[in-house]
Order: C-alpha cells, then structure tokens, then sequence
C-alpha cells in the first residue's frame, strides 16, 4: 500500500512536471514554470479528495507523507537547474521577482500565523524522555 502512495506522488509530479513545461514554451521561456509547485497541489487535492470518500489507507498515506516531506530538497534541486547566472546577467526582473515573492512571504507570516486558533501546549516530558532525548 506504501507504494500505492509513492505512484500517486509520481504520477502528480509526471503531470505537474509537463504542466510546467507546457506553461514554459506558452510563456516563451526554455525552462519548467512551476511544475513542482503544480504536482504538490495536485497531490494534496487528490489526496484530500481520496481522504473525504475514505478510500486512502493509512499504509498509501505513510507513502505520500514520506516523500511530501521531500518536497524542499526536490524544489532546491530543480532550482538548482535552472540558468541562474544568465537570468541575473539578463537584466533586474529576475532580482525584483524574488524580492517581490520574499517580501509578499513575508508579509504572509502573521496573516497565515492566525488561520486555525491556538492550541493547547504540549504536556511536559517525562524523566525517561527527557534522558533519551
């Protein structure tokens, strides 16, 4: 059933990935636009999808969650391919585009701080715990 989960991972990633370069030629850039962003949406709508109608074991979703936590070395890794030096030699809009996403991020933080209330604090460790920590 785990490798249930990691198809479902793989399939959203083939799709996401072909998105991203579709969106690419339509953009007229040579390079994926945002397919691993497309294929992780697409992963937690399908799996929020399959969570509501109970057809997603808990096996498929150990599956999922283990290579979901991935899911930022994968986007470093992709960034790591792209041209980075030609898009900062070509001019300011690749600088001004990450200072815009950083600031808009940033400014997110308190808003998305508040979504979902608080939550009642972790109760205290025990002595054993703490020794093994």
């Amino acid at each position: 059933m785990i490798l249930y989960g990691v198809a479902a991972l793989a399939f959203c990633l083939l799709v996401g990935m072909f998105v991203g370069d579709v969106l690419g030629v339509l953009v007229g850039v040579d390079a994926n636009v945002g397919g691993v962003g497309f294929a992780m949406i697409m992963l937690v709508l399908a799996t929020d999808w399959l969570r509501k109608r109970d057809l997603f074991p808990k096996p498929t979703e150990q599956g999922v969650l283990f290579w979901s936590s991935l899911y930022i070395p994968i986007v470093i890794a992709m960034a790591s391919t792209q041209n980075v030096a030609e898009a900062v030699t070509g001019g300011p809009m690749a600088f001004l585009a990450g200072l815009s996403a950083l600031l808009v991020g940033a400014a997110l933080v308190p808003v998305l701080s508040r979504i979902g209330g608080r939550s009642e604090p972790l109760p205290e460790m025990a002595e054993e715990e703490k020794r093994e920590a």
